[in-house]
């Protein structure tokens, strides 16, 4: 399965929940029964009045979890081109769930952001209740690469970034360090990769019958006290400015154009970003520049239901399959986009993107937080 539970009794029997994405040689990447087996675990535990408060982790020193198993999901679109496969719509659509289930867990719900958190993975992290990042932390939204978009609620937590910052991470799939999690509220809590057995020890000695919030701000306070003298020096806040500067434009096409002059930036960051940007499918640049337009203005349910559109309309397209494929595949990364001029995209394809692609009710419609 790729996963593993298990229950902790601390005091007074309250139990700690821990769910381990355990597919290290694939970074923990998502498959759709690891989704479902999570989903339902969770669910459990939420009914279970013992289980007090849960632990989201990764197993391995690389990841906590690179995003999703997307290589089974393109080759079931390369099988039916122009269609969207029933795989992908039950991938999506579970994926989601999961993650608006994340967002509004009825407890405390932590989870440990080491190593590469990507795609699907800042998904997992976005939705819990104590979002926890480490030393060794990069997380990012890549999708640019591989012509999907960024997804996940990606649309929520990016669109609400300061200024320019959540379009430029979009758009250029730049990493981000655990001190620019903590600076762009992508995350709570800086501790060290070793101090999980600590938290987890912490964990299990609190008395969950009494003033809970309390002891549990105060036990992370703490580690968190050990560890602040590792943490990195921000990267995108200093640059925020310039960043703001440069997509201060009217569209994504002179967003485009903005930033593909950085290319040879004496700031190797912002000439990397840059470099990633124009590898990139065009494509991707316009769904970002108009999810995040969108977003401001929907709910977390609504963002999902926006997102579960937009995905199931990638599936039918050709710059997903055919960013897999030049990325994960064959890696020969040299990705042949359909459309490889940002100014050729049609206006048309994008507007399409956004509207439906099933019959009948939308298969998210009963998530609500409204």
């Amino acid at each position: 399965m790729n996963l593993h539970f298990e229950e902790l009794t601390g005091i007074n029997g309250a139990r700690l929940g821990i769910a381990t994405l355990d597919a290290e040689k694939s970074l923990n990447a998502l498959s759709l029964p690891m989704i479902n087996a999570l989903r339902d675990r969770l669910d459990a535990w939420a009914r279970e009045p013992q289980v007090v408060c849960v632990l989201l982790r990764g197993n391995g020193a690389k990841a906590f979890c690179a995003g999703g198993e997307v290589r089974s999901l393109v080759e079931a679109c390369r099988a039916q081109p122009g269609e969207v496969p029933p795989l992908a719509a039950q991938f999506f659509a579970a994926e989601y769930r999961l993650d608006f289930n994340l967002h509004t867990y009825p407890k405390p719900l932590l989870c440990w952001g080491h190593g590469y958190v990507l795609g699907g993975g800042m998904g997992l992290l976005q939705g819990a209740s104590t979002r926890i990042v480490t030393p060794s932390s990069r997380l990012a939204m890549p999708e640019i690469s591989i012509g999907l978009y960024p997804d996940v609620g990606a649309s929520w937590f990016l669109s609400r970034l300061p200024g320019k910052l959540g379009l430029f991470l979009g758009l250029t799939g730049a990493h981000m360090n655990a001190r620019d999690a903590i600076d762009l509220g992508l995350a709570d809590r800086f501790l060290l990769d070793e101090q999980q057995d600590d938290l987890i020890e912490g964990l299990l000695q609190l008395n969950w019958q009494e003033q809970t919030e309390m002891q549990l701000n105060s036990l992370l306070k703490a580690l968190e006290q050990e560890a602040v003298g590792q943490l990195p020096d921000a990267q995108w806040l200093p640059r925020r400015q310039k960043i703001d500067e440069w997509l201060d434009v009217s569209d994504v096409r002179c967003a485009w154009k903005a930033l593909s002059l950085l290319l040879d930036h004496p700031d190797p960051l912002i000439a990397r970003a840059a470099k990633t940007m124009t590898e990139g499918s065009p494509l991707t640049a316009h769904l970002v520049w108009e999810q995040i337009s969108r977003a401001r203005h929907l709910s977390l349910a609504g963002v999902f239901r926006m997102e579960y559109t937009l995905s199931l309309n990638c599936c039918r397209h050709p710059e997903f399959s055919e960013g897999v494929r030049a990325r994960l595949i064959d890696k020969d990364h040299k990705p042949r986009w359909h459309w490889p001029d940002i100014n050729h995209v049609p206006e048309a394809a994008v507007e399409a993107h956004f509207h439906k692609a099933w019959e009948g009710r939308h298969p998210l419609a009963d998530l609500s937080n409204e």
